[in-house]
Protein backbone atom coordinates (compact mmCIF):
# COMPACT_ATOMS: atom_id res chain seq x y z
CA UNK A 1 0.00 0.00 0.00
CA UNK A 2 1.31 3.24 -1.19
CA UNK A 3 1.80 5.55 2.17
CA UNK A 4 -0.11 8.50 2.20
CA UNK A 5 1.35 11.95 4.33
CA UNK A 6 -0.13 15.21 5.56
CA UNK A 7 1.69 18.63 3.93
CA UNK A 8 0.94 21.48 6.89
CA UNK A 9 1.36 24.76 7.24
CA UNK A 10 3.39 24.03 10.08
CA UNK A 11 6.23 21.83 7.71
CA UNK A 12 7.47 18.31 7.14
CA UNK A 13 9.80 16.33 8.54
CA UNK A 14 12.87 14.03 7.01
CA UNK A 15 10.68 11.13 7.10
CA UNK A 16 8.07 12.25 4.94
CA UNK A 17 10.60 13.80 3.08
CA UNK A 18 12.41 10.48 2.10
CA UNK A 19 8.76 8.77 1.88
CA UNK A 20 8.10 11.10 -0.82
CA UNK A 21 11.49 11.23 -2.98
CA UNK A 22 12.41 7.86 -2.56
CA UNK A 23 9.17 5.22 -1.98
CA UNK A 24 6.30 7.39 -3.71
CA UNK A 25 4.53 8.60 -1.05
CA UNK A 26 0.99 10.40 -2.08
CA UNK A 27 0.39 14.21 -0.56
CA UNK A 28 -2.37 15.14 1.33
CA UNK A 29 -2.64 18.98 1.63
CA UNK A 30 -4.42 20.07 5.41
CA UNK A 31 -7.18 21.97 4.89
CA UNK A 32 -5.46 25.02 7.35
CA UNK A 33 -2.91 25.18 5.05
CA UNK A 34 -4.80 25.90 1.81
CA UNK A 35 -6.32 28.58 4.27
CA UNK A 36 -3.38 29.80 5.36
CA UNK A 37 -2.15 29.94 1.74
CA UNK A 38 -5.53 31.87 0.29
CA UNK A 39 -4.91 34.40 3.42
CA UNK A 40 -1.84 35.52 2.26
CA UNK A 41 -2.58 35.61 -1.36
CA UNK A 42 -5.07 38.41 -0.21
CA UNK A 43 -1.86 40.82 1.11
CA UNK A 44 0.11 40.34 -2.29
CA UNK A 45 -3.25 40.79 -4.28
CA UNK A 46 -3.85 44.36 -2.35
CA UNK A 47 0.35 45.37 -2.98
CA UNK A 48 -0.39 44.50 -7.14
CA UNK A 49 -3.21 47.17 -6.98
CA UNK A 50 -0.83 49.57 -5.50
CA UNK A 51 1.07 51.82 -7.01
CA UNK A 52 4.06 51.00 -4.44
CA UNK A 53 6.79 49.29 -6.61
CA UNK A 54 7.26 46.13 -4.91
CA UNK A 55 9.68 43.67 -5.56
CA UNK A 56 8.67 40.28 -7.30
CA UNK A 57 5.30 41.68 -8.01
CA UNK A 58 5.41 44.52 -9.69
CA UNK A 59 9.59 45.03 -10.62
CA UNK A 60 11.68 42.74 -12.52
CA UNK A 61 14.39 40.63 -10.84
CA UNK A 62 18.36 40.18 -9.97
CA UNK A 63 19.95 42.88 -11.31
CA UNK A 64 16.49 44.66 -13.21
CA UNK A 65 14.71 45.02 -10.06
CA UNK A 66 15.14 49.30 -10.43
CA UNK A 67 12.42 48.29 -13.49
CA UNK A 68 8.72 48.80 -12.57
CA UNK A 69 6.18 46.30 -14.47
CA UNK A 70 2.92 47.73 -15.58
CA UNK A 71 -0.12 45.59 -14.40
CA UNK A 72 -0.62 44.09 -17.89
CA UNK A 73 2.94 42.91 -18.19
CA UNK A 74 2.97 40.72 -14.86
CA UNK A 75 1.21 37.59 -16.14
CA UNK A 76 4.15 37.76 -18.92
CA UNK A 77 6.80 38.43 -16.42
CA UNK A 78 5.89 35.59 -14.15
CA UNK A 79 6.11 33.24 -17.85
CA UNK A 80 9.19 35.13 -19.08
CA UNK A 81 10.97 34.76 -15.63
CA UNK A 82 10.70 30.75 -15.36
CA UNK A 83 11.40 29.92 -19.01
CA UNK A 84 14.40 32.20 -19.02
CA UNK A 85 15.97 30.44 -15.77
CA UNK A 86 15.35 27.31 -16.65
CA UNK A 87 18.82 27.23 -18.16
CA UNK A 88 19.87 23.99 -17.07
CA UNK A 89 22.15 21.76 -19.14
CA UNK A 90 23.98 18.38 -18.77
CA UNK A 91 22.66 15.08 -18.12
CA UNK A 92 19.05 14.47 -15.96
CA UNK A 93 19.45 14.22 -11.89
CA UNK A 94 17.83 11.60 -10.56
CA UNK A 95 14.33 10.75 -9.95
CA UNK A 96 14.25 10.52 -6.30
CA UNK A 97 16.14 13.82 -6.20
CA UNK A 98 13.45 15.88 -8.11
CA UNK A 99 10.42 14.49 -6.00
CA UNK A 100 12.59 15.87 -2.81
CA UNK A 101 13.15 19.42 -4.61
CA UNK A 102 9.44 19.75 -5.20
CA UNK A 103 7.89 18.31 -2.35
CA UNK A 104 10.40 21.12 -0.48
CA UNK A 105 9.22 23.64 -2.37
CA UNK A 106 5.11 22.52 -1.83
CA UNK A 107 6.08 22.19 2.21
CA UNK A 108 7.39 26.06 1.72
CA UNK A 109 4.27 27.25 -0.48
CA UNK A 110 2.10 25.48 2.13
CA UNK A 111 4.00 27.69 4.78
CA UNK A 112 1.74 30.84 3.86
CA UNK A 113 4.97 33.23 3.75
CA UNK A 114 5.67 32.87 -0.23
CA UNK A 115 2.05 34.60 -1.53
CA UNK A 116 0.95 31.75 -3.82
CA UNK A 117 -2.43 31.16 -4.56
CA UNK A 118 -3.85 27.35 -3.20
CA UNK A 119 -4.07 26.61 -7.16
CA UNK A 120 -0.25 26.79 -7.29
CA UNK A 121 0.24 24.45 -4.26
CA UNK A 122 -2.20 22.30 -5.46
CA UNK A 123 -0.79 21.90 -8.76
CA UNK A 124 2.85 20.70 -7.41
CA UNK A 125 1.36 17.99 -5.35
CA UNK A 126 -0.83 17.25 -8.49
CA UNK A 127 2.16 16.56 -10.14
CA UNK A 128 4.07 14.50 -7.02
CA UNK A 129 0.86 12.38 -6.66
CA UNK A 130 0.59 11.62 -10.00
CA UNK A 131 4.38 10.65 -10.26
CA UNK A 132 4.87 13.08 -13.46
CA UNK A 133 9.00 13.94 -12.92
CA UNK A 134 10.31 17.09 -14.40
CA UNK A 135 13.59 16.74 -16.27
CA UNK A 136 15.91 18.76 -14.02
CA UNK A 137 19.50 18.81 -15.50
CA UNK A 138 22.78 18.44 -13.55
CA UNK A 139 24.05 22.47 -14.14
CA UNK A 140 22.21 25.47 -13.81
CA UNK A 141 22.35 26.33 -9.64
CA UNK A 142 24.80 28.38 -7.92
CA UNK A 143 23.17 27.64 -4.30
CA UNK A 144 21.85 31.16 -4.07
CA UNK A 145 19.05 32.71 -4.58
CA UNK A 146 18.21 29.58 -4.27
CA UNK A 147 18.42 26.63 -6.73
CA UNK A 148 17.07 28.65 -9.29
CA UNK A 149 17.64 26.40 -12.31
CA UNK A 150 16.29 23.13 -11.18
CA UNK A 151 13.27 24.70 -9.54
CA UNK A 152 12.66 26.51 -12.83
CA UNK A 153 12.70 23.69 -14.87
CA UNK A 154 9.69 21.89 -12.20
CA UNK A 155 8.26 25.51 -12.22
CA UNK A 156 7.86 25.20 -16.29
CA UNK A 157 5.93 21.92 -16.02
CA UNK A 158 3.42 23.24 -13.74
CA UNK A 159 2.69 25.99 -16.40
CA UNK A 160 2.71 23.07 -19.09
CA UNK A 161 5.81 23.65 -20.62
CA UNK A 162 9.16 22.45 -20.29
CA UNK A 163 9.85 18.53 -20.35
CA UNK A 164 9.08 15.45 -17.85
CA UNK A 165 8.71 11.68 -17.77
CA UNK A 166 5.22 10.17 -16.81
CA UNK A 167 4.79 6.88 -14.37
CA UNK A 168 6.60 4.93 -16.32
CA UNK A 169 9.76 6.81 -16.97
CA UNK A 170 9.59 7.65 -20.22
CA UNK A 171 9.38 11.64 -21.23
CA UNK A 172 5.98 12.45 -23.32
CA UNK A 173 5.14 15.88 -23.91
CA UNK A 174 4.26 18.06 -20.91
CA UNK A 175 0.75 18.76 -22.07
CA UNK A 176 -0.18 15.12 -22.50
CA UNK A 177 1.44 13.88 -19.23
CA UNK A 178 -1.21 16.93 -17.53
CA UNK A 179 -4.33 15.53 -19.48
CA UNK A 180 -3.78 12.35 -18.26
CA UNK A 181 -3.33 12.94 -14.68
CA UNK A 182 -6.19 15.85 -14.95
CA UNK A 183 -3.98 18.17 -14.19
CA UNK A 184 -4.55 21.90 -15.82
CA UNK A 185 -1.21 23.83 -16.72
CA UNK A 186 -1.03 27.13 -13.99
CA UNK A 187 -1.22 30.58 -15.47
CA UNK A 188 1.04 32.20 -13.01
CA UNK A 189 0.46 35.85 -11.72
CA UNK A 190 2.27 38.12 -9.75
CA UNK A 191 4.92 36.97 -7.16
CA UNK A 192 4.28 33.48 -8.14
CA UNK A 193 6.99 32.31 -10.41
CA UNK A 194 9.59 34.32 -8.02
CA UNK A 195 7.99 31.87 -5.29
CA UNK A 196 8.57 28.64 -7.24
CA UNK A 197 11.99 29.05 -7.92
CA UNK A 198 13.70 30.76 -4.45
CA UNK A 199 14.55 27.98 -2.45
CA UNK A 200 17.56 25.78 -1.22
CA UNK A 201 15.37 22.57 -1.90
CA UNK A 202 17.26 21.10 -4.29
CA UNK A 203 20.24 21.45 -1.90
CA UNK A 204 18.88 20.07 1.27
CA UNK A 205 16.92 17.39 -0.24
CA UNK A 206 20.09 16.31 -1.64
CA UNK A 207 21.34 16.34 2.27
CA UNK A 208 18.60 14.48 4.09
CA UNK A 209 19.07 11.27 1.49
CA UNK A 210 22.57 11.28 1.87
CA UNK A 211 22.21 11.77 5.59
CA UNK A 212 19.93 8.57 5.60
CA UNK A 213 22.08 6.40 3.63
CA UNK A 214 25.34 7.59 6.00
CA UNK A 215 23.09 6.23 8.83
CA UNK A 216 23.49 2.88 7.14
CA UNK A 217 26.69 3.04 6.15
CA UNK A 218 27.77 4.29 9.12
CA UNK A 219 26.96 0.52 10.60
CA UNK A 220 28.26 -1.19 7.49
CA UNK A 221 31.57 0.59 8.02
CA UNK A 222 31.92 -0.96 11.90
CA UNK A 223 30.97 -4.20 10.73
CA UNK A 224 33.50 -4.61 7.74
CA UNK A 225 36.09 -2.80 10.06
CA UNK A 226 34.88 -5.47 12.63
CA UNK A 227 35.67 -7.96 10.14
CA UNK A 228 38.92 -6.80 8.85
CA UNK A 229 40.33 -7.34 12.58
CA UNK A 230 38.59 -10.40 12.98
CA UNK A 231 40.52 -11.55 9.54
CA UNK A 232 43.51 -9.72 10.54
CA UNK A 233 43.97 -11.59 14.14
CA UNK A 234 43.26 -7.92 15.87
CA UNK A 235 42.44 -7.15 19.02
CA UNK A 236 38.97 -6.53 20.59
CA UNK A 237 40.01 -5.01 23.88
CA UNK A 238 41.02 -1.44 22.11
CA UNK A 239 37.11 -1.29 21.49
CA UNK A 240 35.96 -2.12 25.02
CA UNK A 241 33.89 0.87 26.25
CA UNK A 242 35.68 1.79 29.29
CA UNK A 243 38.77 3.15 26.76
CA UNK A 244 35.53 5.93 24.83
CA UNK A 245 32.97 8.07 26.18
CA UNK A 246 34.59 7.94 29.84
CA UNK A 247 37.90 8.82 28.36
CA UNK A 248 37.27 10.75 25.09
CA UNK A 249 34.01 12.13 24.70
CA UNK A 250 32.81 11.84 21.61
CA UNK A 251 29.35 10.15 21.13
CA UNK A 252 30.22 8.66 17.77
CA UNK A 253 32.95 7.53 19.03
CA UNK A 254 31.56 5.26 21.55
CA UNK A 255 28.80 4.15 19.20
CA UNK A 256 31.46 2.70 16.82
CA UNK A 257 33.52 1.27 19.57
CA UNK A 258 30.41 -0.44 21.08
CA UNK A 259 29.43 -1.64 17.54
CA UNK A 260 32.78 -2.83 16.67
CA UNK A 261 32.68 -4.45 20.14
CA UNK A 262 29.38 -6.46 20.15
CA UNK A 263 30.08 -7.58 16.41
CA UNK A 264 33.14 -9.29 17.35
CA UNK A 265 31.45 -10.86 20.89
CA UNK A 266 32.62 -14.51 20.89
CA UNK A 267 34.91 -14.74 18.17
CA UNK A 268 36.88 -18.00 17.97
CA UNK A 269 39.50 -16.32 15.64
CA UNK A 270 39.74 -13.52 18.46
CA UNK A 271 40.06 -15.67 21.32
CA UNK A 272 42.39 -17.97 19.46
CA UNK A 273 45.53 -15.30 19.89
CA UNK A 274 44.71 -13.46 23.35
CA UNK A 275 47.84 -15.40 24.93
CA UNK A 276 51.07 -15.98 23.17
CA UNK A 277 50.61 -13.08 20.42
CA UNK A 278 53.70 -11.27 20.33
CA UNK A 279 52.42 -7.87 18.75
CA UNK A 280 51.95 -5.01 21.43
CA UNK A 281 49.43 -3.12 19.03
CA UNK A 282 47.35 -3.08 16.20
CA UNK A 283 47.56 -0.92 13.26
CA UNK A 284 46.44 2.64 13.34
CA UNK A 285 43.65 1.56 10.59
CA UNK A 286 42.25 -1.66 12.88
CA UNK A 287 43.01 0.31 16.24
CA UNK A 288 41.73 3.67 15.91
CA UNK A 289 38.23 2.60 13.48
CA UNK A 290 35.98 4.03 16.22
CA UNK A 291 37.95 7.32 16.30
CA UNK A 292 37.51 7.99 12.48
CA UNK A 293 34.00 6.57 12.14
CA UNK A 294 32.72 7.77 15.21
CA UNK A 295 34.14 11.22 14.14
CA UNK A 296 31.65 10.49 10.72
CA UNK A 297 28.92 9.94 12.99
CA UNK A 298 29.36 13.41 15.18
CA UNK A 299 29.54 15.27 11.55
CA UNK A 300 26.65 12.86 10.67
CA UNK A 301 24.58 14.67 13.70
CA UNK A 302 25.78 18.26 13.19
CA UNK A 303 24.55 18.04 9.56
CA UNK A 304 21.18 16.64 11.04
CA UNK A 305 21.01 19.12 13.44
CA UNK A 306 21.65 21.88 10.35
CA UNK A 307 19.12 19.95 8.12
CA UNK A 308 16.68 19.85 10.61
CA UNK A 309 16.95 24.07 11.24
CA UNK A 310 16.66 24.57 7.14
CA UNK A 311 13.67 22.33 6.77
CA UNK A 312 11.87 24.48 9.58
CA UNK A 313 12.64 27.14 7.39
CA UNK A 314 9.88 29.34 4.85
CA UNK A 315 12.60 30.18 2.10
CA UNK A 316 11.62 32.97 -0.34
CA UNK A 317 12.83 36.46 -1.44
CA UNK A 318 10.77 38.39 -0.58
CA UNK A 319 8.77 36.98 2.03
CA UNK A 320 5.80 37.74 3.27
CA UNK A 321 5.85 38.42 6.91
CA UNK A 322 2.31 37.63 9.36
CA UNK A 323 1.86 40.87 9.59
CA UNK A 324 1.55 41.03 5.50
CA UNK A 325 4.43 42.93 4.64
CA UNK A 326 6.67 41.88 2.06
CA UNK A 327 10.40 42.54 2.40
CA UNK A 328 13.27 41.39 0.43
CA UNK A 329 15.68 39.18 2.26
CA UNK A 330 18.49 36.88 2.14
CA UNK A 331 17.51 33.58 3.50
CA UNK A 332 17.81 31.82 0.41
CA UNK A 333 21.81 31.51 0.83
CA UNK A 334 22.68 28.03 0.72
CA UNK A 335 25.73 28.71 3.05
CA UNK A 336 24.43 27.08 6.06
CA UNK A 337 23.62 23.40 3.98
CA UNK A 338 26.97 24.09 1.44
CA UNK A 339 28.84 23.96 4.52
CA UNK A 340 27.63 20.65 5.88
CA UNK A 341 27.21 18.90 2.63
CA UNK A 342 31.43 19.93 2.12
CA UNK A 343 32.07 18.66 5.65
CA UNK A 344 30.27 14.90 5.28
CA UNK A 345 32.27 14.79 2.25
CA UNK A 346 35.25 15.00 3.99
CA UNK A 347 33.86 12.39 6.66
CA UNK A 348 33.05 10.25 3.71
CA UNK A 349 36.71 10.27 2.55
CA UNK A 350 38.56 9.87 5.19
CA UNK A 351 36.15 6.99 6.03
CA UNK A 352 36.68 5.44 2.20
CA UNK A 353 40.66 5.59 3.04
CA UNK A 354 40.62 3.75 6.30
CA UNK A 355 38.10 1.00 4.42
CA UNK A 356 40.57 0.67 1.56
CA UNK A 357 43.93 0.82 4.13
CA UNK A 358 42.40 -2.21 5.82
CA UNK A 359 42.03 -4.38 2.71
CA UNK A 360 45.34 -3.71 1.64
CA UNK A 361 46.70 -4.96 4.91
CA UNK A 362 43.83 -8.24 4.38
CA UNK A 363 46.19 -8.94 0.71
CA UNK A 364 49.68 -8.09 1.75
CA UNK A 365 51.35 -11.54 2.90
CA UNK A 366 53.98 -9.12 4.94
CA UNK A 367 51.29 -7.73 6.95
CA UNK A 368 48.55 -10.03 7.09
CA UNK A 369 49.53 -12.82 9.59
CA UNK A 370 49.49 -16.33 7.82
CA UNK A 371 46.59 -15.83 4.87
CA UNK A 372 48.01 -16.06 1.71
CA UNK A 373 49.33 -12.94 -1.00
CA UNK A 374 46.16 -11.33 -2.22
CA UNK A 375 43.76 -13.84 -0.54
CA UNK A 376 45.00 -16.10 -3.69
CA UNK A 377 44.02 -19.72 -3.96
CA UNK A 378 47.11 -20.64 -5.70
CA UNK A 379 49.34 -17.44 -5.66
CA UNK A 380 51.00 -16.70 -9.03
CA UNK A 381 48.89 -18.94 -10.54
CA UNK A 382 45.92 -16.86 -9.38
CA UNK A 383 45.84 -13.11 -8.60
CA UNK A 384 43.06 -13.45 -5.79
CA UNK A 385 42.06 -9.57 -5.03
CA UNK A 386 44.72 -7.36 -6.08
CA UNK A 387 42.89 -5.89 -8.75
CA UNK A 388 39.56 -5.39 -6.45
CA UNK A 389 41.70 -3.39 -4.21
CA UNK A 390 43.34 -1.61 -7.49
CA UNK A 391 39.30 -0.63 -8.03
CA UNK A 392 38.88 0.32 -4.56
CA UNK A 393 41.82 2.91 -4.03
CA UNK A 394 40.83 4.32 -7.00
CA UNK A 395 37.49 4.74 -5.16
CA UNK A 396 38.95 6.26 -2.51
CA UNK A 397 41.42 8.77 -4.70
CA UNK A 398 38.19 9.75 -6.49
CA UNK A 399 37.03 10.45 -2.94
CA UNK A 400 39.86 12.60 -1.45
CA UNK A 401 39.07 14.96 -5.00
CA UNK A 402 35.47 15.25 -3.91
CA UNK A 403 36.13 16.28 -0.62
CA UNK A 404 37.42 18.99 -1.83
CA UNK A 405 35.16 21.98 -0.92
CA UNK A 406 32.51 23.83 -3.32
CA UNK A 407 31.51 26.18 -0.59
CA UNK A 408 34.58 28.18 -0.85
CA UNK A 409 34.08 28.56 -4.82
CA UNK A 410 32.02 31.57 -4.95
CA UNK A 411 31.14 32.76 -8.53
CA UNK A 412 29.53 36.43 -9.18
CA UNK A 413 26.62 36.57 -11.14
CA UNK A 414 23.66 38.74 -12.39
CA UNK A 415 25.90 41.50 -13.59
CA UNK A 416 27.51 41.45 -9.96
CA UNK A 417 24.11 41.95 -7.75
CA UNK A 418 24.30 38.49 -6.99
CA UNK A 419 28.25 39.06 -6.40
CA UNK A 420 28.64 35.84 -3.36
CA UNK A 421 26.59 32.36 -3.63
CA UNK A 422 27.07 29.00 -1.80
CA UNK A 423 27.30 26.44 -4.79
CA UNK A 424 25.74 24.17 -2.74
CA UNK A 425 24.12 22.33 -5.14
CA UNK A 426 27.56 21.45 -6.37
CA UNK A 427 28.23 20.51 -3.10
CA UNK A 428 25.43 18.44 -2.83
CA UNK A 429 26.26 16.80 -6.32
CA UNK A 430 29.62 15.30 -5.68
CA UNK A 431 28.31 14.22 -1.93
CA UNK A 432 25.91 11.94 -3.37
CA UNK A 433 29.11 10.43 -5.62
CA UNK A 434 31.30 9.96 -2.77
CA UNK A 435 28.75 8.08 -0.73
CA UNK A 436 28.20 5.60 -3.66
CA UNK A 437 31.95 5.64 -3.45
CA UNK A 438 31.82 5.04 -0.32
CA UNK A 439 29.54 2.00 -0.43
CA UNK A 440 31.45 0.06 -3.40
CA UNK A 441 34.63 0.59 -1.16
CA UNK A 442 32.94 -1.00 2.09
CA UNK A 443 31.72 -3.64 -0.17
CA UNK A 444 35.66 -4.61 -1.44
CA UNK A 445 36.37 -4.61 2.27
CA UNK A 446 33.36 -6.85 3.13
CA UNK A 447 34.34 -9.14 -0.06
CA UNK A 448 38.06 -9.61 1.35
CA UNK A 449 37.09 -9.79 5.00
CA UNK A 450 34.92 -12.18 4.42
CA UNK A 451 37.41 -14.72 2.51
CA UNK A 452 39.95 -13.87 5.36
CA UNK A 453 37.64 -14.78 7.59
CA UNK A 454 37.08 -17.97 5.98
CA UNK A 455 40.56 -19.03 5.27
CA UNK A 456 41.05 -18.68 9.45
CA UNK A 457 39.32 -22.08 9.48
CA UNK A 458 38.76 -23.98 11.59
CA UNK A 459 39.21 -21.01 13.81
CA UNK A 460 35.53 -19.75 14.01
CA UNK A 461 34.17 -16.05 13.02
CA UNK A 462 32.38 -14.57 15.75
CA UNK A 463 27.96 -14.90 15.37
CA UNK A 464 27.78 -11.81 13.98
CA UNK A 465 31.24 -12.03 11.10
CA UNK A 466 29.51 -15.20 10.44
CA UNK A 467 26.11 -14.00 10.11
CA UNK A 468 28.02 -11.21 7.73
CA UNK A 469 29.71 -13.84 5.80
CA UNK A 470 26.72 -16.10 5.69
CA UNK A 471 24.72 -12.94 3.89
CA UNK A 472 27.23 -12.05 1.53
CA UNK A 473 27.81 -15.66 0.47
CA UNK A 474 23.91 -15.73 0.05
CA UNK A 475 23.58 -12.96 -2.44
CA UNK A 476 25.58 -14.82 -4.56
CA UNK A 477 29.62 -13.46 -3.46
CA UNK A 478 31.78 -16.11 -4.22
CA UNK A 479 33.97 -17.53 -1.25
CA UNK A 480 38.09 -18.50 -1.11
CA UNK A 481 38.90 -20.57 -4.76
CA UNK A 482 40.64 -19.62 -7.97
CA UNK A 483 40.12 -16.92 -9.71
CA UNK A 484 37.52 -16.04 -11.31
CA UNK A 485 35.23 -13.01 -12.95
CA UNK A 486 35.42 -10.82 -10.53
CA UNK A 487 33.39 -8.12 -11.25
CA UNK A 488 30.04 -9.53 -10.35
CA UNK A 489 31.10 -10.52 -7.18
CA UNK A 490 31.95 -7.31 -6.22
CA UNK A 491 28.89 -5.75 -7.42
CA UNK A 492 27.09 -8.24 -5.95
CA UNK A 493 28.59 -7.18 -2.71
CA UNK A 494 27.57 -3.40 -3.47
CA UNK A 495 23.78 -4.28 -3.54
CA UNK A 496 24.10 -6.65 -0.74
CA UNK A 497 25.13 -3.13 1.71
CA UNK A 498 22.89 -1.13 -0.72
CA UNK A 499 19.66 -3.14 0.22
CA UNK A 500 20.14 -3.79 4.19
CA UNK A 501 20.64 -7.20 3.99
CA UNK A 502 24.49 -7.42 5.68
CA UNK A 503 23.29 -5.06 8.33
CA UNK A 504 19.89 -6.95 8.79
CA UNK A 505 21.74 -10.24 8.69
CA UNK A 506 23.84 -8.71 11.28
CA UNK A 507 21.76 -7.13 13.68
CA UNK A 508 19.33 -9.92 13.88
CA UNK A 509 22.32 -11.57 16.23
CA UNK A 510 23.27 -8.34 17.68
CA UNK A 511 20.38 -6.44 18.04
CA UNK A 512 20.37 -2.63 16.86
CA UNK A 513 23.83 -0.82 15.64
CA UNK A 514 24.63 2.61 15.81
CA UNK A 515 22.76 3.41 18.67
CA UNK A 516 19.74 3.08 17.09
CA UNK A 517 16.72 2.30 19.36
Amino acid sequence: MTQSITLSSSGTSFEDVLAVARHGATIEIAPEAIEAVAAVREHVERLARAETPVYGISTGFGALATKHIPSEQRVQLQKSLVRSHAAGMGDPVEREVVRALMFLRAKTLASGRTGVRPVVLETMVGLLNADITPVVREYGSLGCSGDLAPLAHCALVLMGEGEATGPDGVQRPVPELLAAAGLTPVTLEEKEGLALINGTDGMLGMLIMALSDLDALLSEADITGAMSVEALLGTDQVFRPELHLPLRPHPGQATAAADMFTVLAGSGIVASHREGDTRVQDAYSLRCSPQVAGAGRDTVEHAKLVAGRELAAAIDNPVVLPDGTVTSNGNFHGAPVAYVLDFLAIAVADLSSLSERRTDRLLDVARNHGLPPFLADDAGVDSGLMIAQYTQAGLVAENKRLAVPASVDSIPSSAMQEDHVSLGWHAARKLRRAVDNLRRVLAVEAVAAARGIELRAPLTPSPATGAAVAALRAGGVGGPGPDRYLSPDLLVAEQVLASGALLSAVEAVTGSLGGRA
